[in-house]
């Protein structure tokens, strides 16, 4: 396949996932984190079932790719206080607890295996950087949320 053809798959490929995957994933920092899931952590290649029915992996592995970037890119862009609500927005949609969440997105640092492989490591440290600070405000809005209603999370008597 010539460089044209290959490049015009690939425009074609990632305007499907586009249409049929991502338009059903409302947020940036959703589609992130589900492209992402799409890439083999060992070989860094993406992979998608129903795109390699009608492409071949190199054209998917890339379109992928392509859409990767664009959430990425989409999400470094935004102001703070909307990445907040991104993350917000994302714990609420998760099974999991606040206080679970916070630890282990503290802790364990999931959102750095979510970045593009290919982003600049500035990018990717500011970005990372961003999102502790989104985590922090979170957890500071809970707290204080908390404090305003008995019994939410206990609060220590001095004695103790």
């Amino acid at each position: 396949m010539d460089l044209q053809a290959q490049q015009a798959a690939v425009q074609a490929a990632s305007q499907e996932m586009r249409r049929r995957t991502l338009a059903s994933i409302p947020r940036p920092l959703d589609r992130l984190i589900y492209l992402a899931s799409l890439r083999d952590y060992n070989s860094g290649l993406y992979y998608h079932d129903g795109l390699a029915s009608r492409f071949s992996e190199e054209v998917v592995c890339e379109a992928l790719a392509e859409c990767h970037r664009e959430a990425f890119g989409e999400l470094f862009s935004l102001p703070l206080e909307e990445l907040v609500e991104q993350v917000e927005a994302y714990v609420n949609s998760t099974h999991a607890g606040w206080a679970d969440f916070i630890a282990a997105w503290r802790g364990l640092e999931p959102y750095r295996v979510a970045v593009p492989v290919d982003t600049e490591r500035l990018s990717a440290e500011f970005f990372f950087s961003n999102l502790k600070v989104s985590l922090a405000i979170l957890e500071h809005r809970l707290r204080a949320s908390s404090e305003r209603q008995p019994g939410a999370w206990p609060r220590r008597s001095p004695a103790q």
